[in-house]
Parts: structure tokens; C-alpha cells; sequence
């Protein structure tokens, strides 16, 4: 099987690295039948990220601090638990922004995209949803669409709902709500474009971050699902993302 082996800078990542490479060769990522991505969910993502034009899927191997996406560090035996390996496809979310110089910009988000207050004052957001209005005023620390996927990540540390791989829903989350008192957010179907206005951006600036691509001075940003694009993830049987997102909420 050729394998593309990929790591982060961390040194517990490149020692995994240098063995598995040793053990197993190690060819180009384009050339590769699967790509094994060395580290926690940050560089998990950036992996995927990267590779989203390739054919191989993306496997996984925990040597970092987050490991949700993950599947357990193991150096023997990795042909046969790439054979076995179940798949997952995760579409992204493509987010569109335009800052207040009028610039417009792009970016895609596996786990979500948050808008955040970038001054000491409480943002001021204007929700709507498929071109409805739906929260005139939303006085917040920020708000997030997160997919299924990264229903565990940001969205969850916001008092979010888990939401199962499977489910065609968003969750729109409220980040410290100040008005309406106590609004966590919504869940929304997954075909839904939402779009934020930012009231007040002069006197209370506003960032988007789609994953981890920031851009300051946000006047408005939409966002929704993008089914073209397919992320293909491989998780060890019983370990996929399903049981991982129904196990969390026990524990």
C-alpha cells in the first residue's frame, strides 16, 4: 500500500513520523493510496485542507493535545487497520465575508465559522436565514454555524448541541449572549444560508474565522454547505466519528 505520511512540528509527531516512514516508505501525497496525518485536530484539519483535491483519504494517527478526529497512535500493524479503516464524508462550510474596506473574501471550514467581537464591546449581529430575518439583534461575545463534525469543538465549549454525523442540520450557536438573555442558538437544516450583519462595525469590531483563517473588520458574512467539496476521513471500526459524537455526550 502506498502511503503518504504527513506530521506536525511536534516533536512527539516527528519521532511517529521517522519510525512509521522507516517501517512502512513513504511516497508524495499525490501518489499515495491513503494519507496518515501525524498529530491532534488542528493539524488533522490543515491536512485535509490541503489534500481536499486528492483522491486518498486521510487517516488519522493521534500524536497531539486534541486528538476528536483521531484514531489511536500504533505503529504495528497499520496496513491491515488501513484495510480495514470504515470512511466518513464531511462536506464544509464555504463562508463568504466582506470586510469594511468593501473587500470580499473565501474561505472553507470543516468544524465552523465564528464571527467574535474584536474590541472591548459586545458585538452587535443581525441574523437571517435563506434571506429571512430571523434575530433582529443578537448583543454577544460572537456567534458560529458549526457542521456535524465540529459539533464537538467550539461550538460544544459554547454550550452547543452535539449533533450526529449524520444529521443534515447546522447548529447556529450564541458565544456569551447578552441580548436576547440566555439565547443559545438554533438548529438549522444543512441546505440553509445564513448570513450575519454586523450592526455598529465602526464602534464594535468584528473577526470571521472559518476554522483557523481569520479576517478582521467583518461588515457581513454568509455562509453555507458545500456539497461539491467531499472530505473523505478513515476512523479504525467502531471508533468513527458516529460513536465518537454519541460517546462524548456520556462522558
Amino acid at each position: 500500500m502506498r502511503i503518504a505520511f504527513l506530521a506536525s512540528s511536534a516533536k512527539v509527531a516527528q519521532t511517529a513520523l521517522k519510525a512509521l516512514v522507516d517501517r512502512y516508505g513513504n511516497v508524495p501525497p499525490h501518489e499515495a493510496e491513503v494519507i496518515v496525518a501525524l498529530g491532534g485536530d488542528g493539524f488533522m484539519l490543515r491536512t485535509m485542507h490541503e489534500t481536499v483535491d486528492l483522491p486518498a483519504p486521510v487517516y488519522g494517527m493521534n500524536r497531539g493535545t486534541v486528538g476528536f478526529l483521531m484514531n489511536e497512535y500504533h505503529e504495528e500493524a497499520l496496513i491491515e487497520r488501513l484495510r480495514e479503516a470504515e470512511q466518513e464524508i464531511i462536506n464544509p462550510l464555504s463562508m463568504t465575508a466582506m470586510d469594511r474596506d468593501g473587500k470580499i473574501h473565501h474561505a472553507l471550514a470543516i468544524n465552523e465559522v465564528s464571527l467574535l467581537r474584536a474590541g472591548p464591546q459586545a458585538a452587535r449581529l443581525k441574523i437571517s436565514v435563506d434571506g429571512r430575518q430571523r434575530l433582529a439583534e443578537l448583543v454577544c461575545d460572537g456567534a458560529l454555524v458549526s457542521t456535524p463534525a465540529g459539533s464537538t469543538a467550539y461550538n460544544y465549549s459554547a454550550h452547543g448541541p452535539i449533533l450526529p454525523i449524520g444529521a443534515d442540520v447546522l447548529a447556529l450557536t450564541a458565544v456569551a449572549a447578552f441580548r436576547p438573555r440566555r439565547w443559545r442558538g438554533a438548529l438549522l437544516p444543512s441546505t440553509a444560508n445564513v448570513r450575519f450583519d454586523v450592526l455598529e462595525a465602526d464602534k464594535r469590531p468584528v473577526m470571521a474565522e472559518a476554522d483557523s483563517i481569520s479576517f478582521k473588520n467583518i461588515d457581513w458574512v454568509e455562509i453555507r454547505t458545500d456539497t461539491s467539496i467531499r472530505h473523505k476521513i478513515l476512523f479504525d471500526p467502531g471508533h468513527g466519528l458516529e460513536e465518537r459524537l454519541i460517546s462524548e455526550q456520556f462522558t
